[in-house]
């Protein structure tokens, strides 16, 4: 690995004049996780031909023959596969709308790098390089290259003709050696690995372009005082971009005593100047680590663990020297004047708004992604690389966080939402002057097409309750912007998946059988009935009680002074209050359009009236816990999340400081 002559570092890290540079300032957009599935995908083979429109148009793009996932497939995903199709095209469209000419695309570009995918998004992406003058860069993400090396994939739920779930796979995956069901068989749906996506996607940062004033990798052996693209170009070569990775950690010279099962990996990080003073450096955060046991070849795909829950907690362990790589480039920024905007695929902070020790003690240390969150000293050690800004994705989410370590760095993450999730949006930096950055956060209300599936999804409906199979809700096809779609989305995915798989049983139970004002009385109900006697039928008799009248007349007291009405708590239920826990922990402030002002100052009343005692009974012994113990220490808990989720930093439009790295919302500057 090279060393770099870092000089005398003269000044604190800043931003230098680009606005003196340039005729205007330097606009980037972050596009993360598109998750790009060709929704009018042809297949090269001829296997499957696609959906026809039941009724042909003058609009030719709608008789294209749709290949498309099931929605109930969708609908337990984190991510739409389908519209997000559509997502993509306006997004663009609006970026060229806008004049933005930078636009990056920080890891899971593609939904798990099949082949027929990979050539649609390329044409996209060529289209509007070549139309437009977009410039791309890409990074890799944990569902591009699902394993580091191609293998045999598929999936089982593409929507078949006859409306039901429709399995297609690659020869050598599993359907397809065995055949047990029916199956179509095809190289069009394999899942590549780093080889085929880097050559395939080469135009789009991966390798150098003549355009380009600067760019290197972590194995490079120049500078930005002695380059050429003929040798950037000739040092590009993957072969020449591969590290030692073992089942224990980092190989090569960091390999120690004992480390084992160690193989040969590419990485896919890279540094490029695309306009002069602007330094844009892609993190290749995947770590795939060797699982134990592994022999042999012909599979070396199966050799690795997937990557998404590993990133930067797994990075300074088993990809030390990008991580080296990384501190002095930070460096050369500094001492060059150069403004530095680094991108990954994965969160360098922990991205729940300060809320995660929280959401694992009401939900499980191993629910609702917690596994996923960078550890608070991994943000410590990054913050101390000389790291300032980061654009990360991977959690489908829109948050802002900021980490100081104890070495007085700052290091500010911003999680750029996804296209394909609720609330859809992309990020806009703007580099406004030497020391600061304008965040926009661009919602797609209105896309074009996104409803131009919806007759499919309606014969699949009517399939599901003909062959008396469970309903997705209907009333999604009902949406009237792509806005109102993902948030039908969520609704489902928070009924459907989330609460079933992520909510303790008897909480779940508890806050579906459940309106606002019966939370707050049964919190403050004086009765020794446990949680494990509660039902529905002793519900309505617990209502009719004497201390069921009580603490009605305490609550109202309460709500009165709180200048509400205790009857309008009963406007909202406990599926709504989850529901408005995932937008708030989703979107933050884009959320707030889709939450009523009342319902969130109820919210804040339950915030003050229920508190936590000091200390509880382990909440693995609620069974021996009485009913309004456990809902109020329990509401009290999922009430201080949400208000977390509330108070957190800005995340929708702000402005960043990078010399001290503080963050101002630009509403209150508009106010002012």
């Amino acid at each position: 690995m090279k060393t770099h002559f870092f000089g005398t570092i003269l000044a604190l890290f800043c931003l230098p004049a680009l606005a003196a540079e340039q005729s205007a300032p330097v606009q980037i957009a972050f596009l993360p996780d598109i998750h790009f599935h060709d929704v009018y995908a042809e297949f090269n083979d001829g296997s499957f031909k696609g959906l026809r429109s039941a009724s042909e148009t003058k609009d030719q793009s709608k008789n294209k023959a749709a290949t498309i996932r099931t929605m109930a497939a969708q609908l337990q995903s984190t991510r739409l596969f389908n519209e997000n199709y559509f997502a993509l095209r306006a997004a663009l469209d609006d970026l060229v709308r806008r004049n933005i000419k930078l636009v990056v695309l920080p890891g899971d570009f593609s939904d798990d790098g099949q082949t027929v995918h990979i050539r649609g998004l390329k044409a996209i992406l060529q289209h509007y390089s070549k139309t437009h003058g977009l410039k791309f860069l890409l990074t890799l993400g944990n569902h591009d290259p699902v394993r580091p090396y191609a293998h045999a994939a598929g999936k089982p739920d593409y929507l078949g003709p006859d409306g039901r779930p429709l399995a297609i796979f690659s020869p050598g995956a599993e359907p397809c050696t065995n055949k047990a069901a029916p199956v179509i068989c095809t190289e069009e749906v394999k899942e590549l690995g780093y080889r085929e996506l880097m050559t395939e996607l080469s135009d789009f940062g991966f390798y150098p372009k003549t355009s380009d004033l600067y760019w290197e990798t972590p194995y490079s052996q120049y500078t930005n005082g002695n380059y050429s693209y003929t040798e950037a170009l000739a040092q590009s070569d993957l072969a020449k971009r591969q590290f030692e990775i073992c089942q224990q950690g980092a190989g090569g010279i960091y390999k120690k005593p004992g480390y084992n099962n160690c193989h040969e990996l590419p990485d896919a990080s890279y540094l490029v100047e695309p306009v002069a003073g602007l330094w844009l450096l892609a993190i290749d955060a995947n770590v795939y680590k060797p699982k134990a046991g592994y022999a042999g070849k012909g599979n070396e795909a199966a050799a690795f663990e997937g990557s998404g829950n590993a990133g930067y907690n797994a990075m300074f362990d088993y990809k030390p020297q990008v991580m080296a790589w990384i501190k002095q480039v930070a460096a050369r920024a500094k001492a060059q004047g150069k403004t530095l905007v680094t991108f990954s695929h994965y969160p360098m902070i922990e991205f729940y708004q300060g809320q995660t020790q929280h959401i694992a003690a009401l939900l499980g240390e191993d629910r609702g992604q917690l596994s996923r969150s960078p550890k608070a000293q991994i943000s410590h050690r990054l913050a101390d690389l000389g790291v300032r800004l980061h654009i990360g994705g991977h959690m489908h989410l829109n948050n802002t966080a900021v980490a100081n370590s104890r070495l007085g760095n700052s290091l500010v993450n911003i999680q750029a939402p996804s296209l394909a999730a609720y609330v859809p949006a992309y990020k806009l930096l703007t580099l406004t002057n030497a020391d600061q950055v304008k965040v926009q956060t661009i919602v797609l209300q209105d896309v074009p097409g996104f409803n131009q599936l919806f007759e499919h999804y309606q014969h699949e409906w009517q399939q599901l309750k003909q062959d008396k199979q469970p309903l997705w809700d209907a009333k999604i096809l009902q949406s009237k912007n792509y806005r109102e779609f993902a948030n039908g989305h969520l609704r489902e995915l928070t009924r459907l998946r989330f609460l079933p798989n992520d909510w303790p049983d008897e909480l779940r139970q508890l806050l579906l059988a459940l309106n606002g004002e019966q939370m707050l009385l049964l919190a403050q109900l004086n009765t020794k009935v446990t949680l494990g006697e509660f039902s529905p039928a002793l519900l309505q008799q617990l209502s009719q009680s004497p201390e069921w009248q009580q603490a009605r007349q305490k609550a109202q007291v309460q709500a009165l002074a709180a200048g509400l009405k205790l009857e309008d708590l009963a406007n909202w239920t406990g599926f709504d209050l989850v529901l408005d826990f995932y937008r708030l922990q989703n979107a933050g402030e884009l959320a707030l359009p889709d939450i009523p002002a009342a319902r969130l100052k109820e919210y804040g009343f339950f915030t003050e009236t229920l508190q936590q005692p000091d200390t509880a009974t382990p909440v693995q012994e609620w069974t021996k816990w009485t009913l309004p113990q456990y809902s109020r220490y329990k509401f009290a808990a999922l009430f201080q999340i949400i208000d977390g989720f509330l108070q957190g930093q800005p995340n929708g439009d702000f402005l960043l400081n990078m010399q001290t790295g503080e963050l101002s919302s630009l509403k209150k500057h508009q106010a002012q």
